[in-house]
């Protein structure tokens, strides 16, 4: 007995497949694909939710002095002129970041492993790289998804049938986040 499918693909194909599936499955809450596929990728995400679940509140507030960029009311740096040249002028500011213990560490790492990284790209700027951002997908898992499944105990991911594809005939179904 197999221990995964193994979906037709060489075994390069079928992780880049099964990443970027697990990653808009996460992102966006659902998927529609085939029911092998919607297998496969369901054991990667429900063990990354128990992972995250698991890490949630593994970390510690830490108080750090960081410098900031002073800026006018425009939204642009403000500058000084000091010794013939144009500078920049910073303020030293209290920042409280969240420092990961090191199992959360080490969960975050996995979690990037079996998952590729997120572009968001604003309606109004579409087709521009200006205004696009990164996207944080294992801080997405650790502060919006893993809350709300912390009373769970696994089942978090749950496939409704839609039918068959009309060219091949495949079954299609609907992953989504429970």
């Amino acid at each position: 007995m197999a221990k995964y499918r193994k979906l037709s693909r060489t075994s390069d194909q079928r992780r880049a497949l099964l990443k970027n599936q697990v990653t808009a499955l996460l992102y966006n809450g659902k998927i529609v694909t085939t029911e092998a596929k919607a297998k496969e990728v369901q054991k990667i995400a429900e063990g990354l939710i128990a992972l995250a679940v698991k890490e949630q509140s593994n970390f510690e507030t830490v108080t750090v002095k960081a410098k900031v960029a002073r800026k006018d009311k425009d939204g642009k740096r403000v500058k000084e002129e000091k010794d013939g040249k144009k500078v920049t002028v910073y303020d030293e500011v209290d920042k409280e970041i969240k420092k990961d213990m090191p199992s959360r560490l080490h969960a975050r790492r996995q979690m990037l492993k079996a998952m590729v990284p997120v572009k968001e790209v604003p309606k109004e700027a579409a087709g521009r790289k200006k205004n696009t951002k990164s996207v944080d997908m294992p801080a997405k898992l650790f502060d919006e998804i893993a809350p709300k499944y912390a009373t769970r105990n696994g089942g978090y991911t749950r496939i409704v049938k839609i039918g068959q594809r009309k060219g091949d005939g495949a079954m299609e179904v609907l992953l989504e986040l429970v």
